[in-house]
């Protein structure tokens, strides 16, 4: 799956690049999203024909609950360790980390309120956490767990990348990923503007 991915991702490049025309773009963004709508109703249809589902959602530990709360503290976390290699501010290493998948709004977030160039990092890191998301999530399922592979996916585990969540782990994992999408969303547009807030007064 990974290495069709790819292919995919190097195929679209290239059409990209010299095939499809300016003009065509509206048309493939309101495509893709009518396919992804299509692939989360797939999904859904999955975990709906799973009789034991309620059982499943009942016997979660309470501790899933905490899922999204730790992927956004790691996800920062992991972000400043790395910033002591590129030398930005702590703060500003932190912003860029805390669109957790969200490229559309952090990148924008960051670049009204705060710097352009800043949240044209963010725009860039945050894309390329969805790709590598998306291509590393089936490695982790296999050999960490289920639960880890929720871990890369960050906020885009509600969208984009459920359903490679789904096709890897369980109905289970699968609710969890859900739940820890919504919640980093949620959080996305709340820790972003507190923590440029923190910077522009520092």
């Amino acid at each position: 799956m990974t290495v069709s991915i790819l292919g995919v991702v190097l195929a679209g490049l290239i059409c990209g690049r010299f095939f499809i025309s300016a003009e065509l773009l509206p048309f493939l963004e309101n495509s893709a999203e009518w396919l992804l709508a299509a692939m989360l109703f797939v999904v859904g249809i999955d975990l709906g024909k799973n009789k034991d589902l309620v059982r499943q959602i009942k016997a979660l530990p309470k501790a899933a609950l905490a899922v999204p709360f730790l992927i956004a503290f790691g996800s920062i976390g992991g972000a400043l360790l790395v910033n002591i290699l590129l030398g930005l501010r702590p703060l500003e290493a932190a912003a860029v980390a805390s669109g957790f998948g969200w490229y559309s709004l952090s990148g924008g977030l960051i670049a009204e309120n705060y710097d352009v160039g800043l949240g044209a990092l963010a725009f860039l890191t945050n894309v390329f956490r969805e790709i590598i998301a998306i291509l590393i999530i089936p490695h982790v399922a296999g050999r960490l767990g289920h639960l880890p592979a929720v871990a890369p996916g960050g906020a885009t585990t509600m969208d984009v990348t459920l359903p490679t969540i789904s096709k890897h782990t369980s109905p289970q994992v699968t609710l969890v990923a859900f739940y820890s999408g919504v919640t980093l969303t949620l959080l996305v547009p709340v820790i972003i503007p507190l923590i440029l807030y923190w910077a522009a007064s520092v």
